[in-house]
């Protein structure tokens, strides 16, 4: 009996998607997804995947904690055996199908989401996180990936707040914006070479609409929420871009429209905002410097206490 339990752990262990590190970071590129919840604070998420169906069983977690140096930020347990590697038996089977309907905020790229009978939430929501930067067509598998996301919360979500100018005395357009939840700006310590932030970190990414990369939606770029302000501040220039192969000459990529897309703090949900771009800058446009004076008086609140984002003014 022992042995056949310890070849069905690790054949179900094999299930495992691949670098699934993120803290509510389900799999990729999944169908027919199905969310069940209790009330004791666990999920089954049941979807198929690289040909096969997945029960995957998450507890542990809810909302997120504050950065603290000293702390740990709440982390999902994720059992890709459907309860086998944790519990020791097969959960899933008898899960059920709760899933009380969803009267929580409304939540961008949505998948399923529920209200639990304790009163929490979970939301499942998928996005593209890897596209190359730059409006550049992929080059390497991986980057066209759908993450499915899992996250549980009470209460308020974090709030993502977005403004669009012109920096440089009008030189460039650009984008500013912060993050914080329950009022406190969200941001991390440290990043790695490649500037992936630690668990409290949030990375954002930046879409553009119609600009000269060419028509509909195309990655921008990513970059990460600063210490302390739980800011950030991006403009478009012309760049050669070395996350690209050959560092390829790329125009600045101001558009139409803008879309921001981040990873809630903890296992809160993801958010995301839109809005329209701006005309070229007009110094003898007394609407353009009005308009540019107020974005400035916000740029200064926002981004007050920061040693970079004050010089992109």
């Amino acid at each position: 009996m022992a042995v056949r339990a310890l070849t069905l752990t690790l054949a179900l262990a094999a299930l495992v998607p691949a670098a699934a590190s993120a803290s509510n970071l389900v799999d990729r590129n999944a169908s027919n997804v199905r969310l069940a919840v209790r009330g004791n604070g666990s999920a089954l998420v049941t979807y198929r995947a690289a040909g096969r169906t997945r029960h995957v069983l998450v507890f542990g977690a809810i909302n997120a904690v504050q950065p603290g140096a000293a702390a740990r930020q709440v982390r999902f347990r994720i059992d890709y055996t459907g309860g086998w590697e944790t519990k020791r038996r097969l959960v899933w089977k008898t899960f059920g199908r709760t899933c009380l309907r969803y009267d929580g905020p409304a939540l961008p790229w949505l998948v399923k989401a529920c209200r639990a009978p304790d009163g929490s939430y979970w939301a499942l929501q998928s996005w593209q996180l890897d596209l190359p930067h730059r409006g550049f067509p992929q080059w390497k598998a991986g980057q066209t990936d759908w993450e499915l996301h899992l996250s549980h919360w009470r209460g308020p979500i974090a709030k993502l707040d977005v403004w669009t100018d012109w920096a440089f005395g009008g030189q460039a357009h650009d984008l500013f914006g912060r993050l914080t939840y329950l009022g406190v700006p969200v941001h991390g310590f440290r990043t790695t070479a490649g500037g992936a932030p630690d668990s409290f970190g949030r990375s954002l990414y930046v879409d553009t609409f119609d600009s000269a990369y060419g028509p509909g939606w195309k990655r921008e770029t990513s970059l990460v929420f600063r210490k302390p302000t739980g800011a950030f501040c991006y403009s478009f220039w012309p760049t050669n871009d070395r996350s690209l192969p050959g560092a390829p000459r790329r125009p600045a990529g101001n558009g139409k429209r803008y879309r921001v897309t981040v990873q809630g703090p903890g296992v809160t949900p993801d958010l995301a905002w839109e809005g329209a771009g701006l005309h070229d800058y007009n110094p003898h446009s007394s609407e353009d410097v009005e308009y540019e004076r107020r974005m400035n008086a916000i740029f200064d609140q926002v981004v007050a206490g920061d040693k970079f984002c004050p010089t992109q003014r």
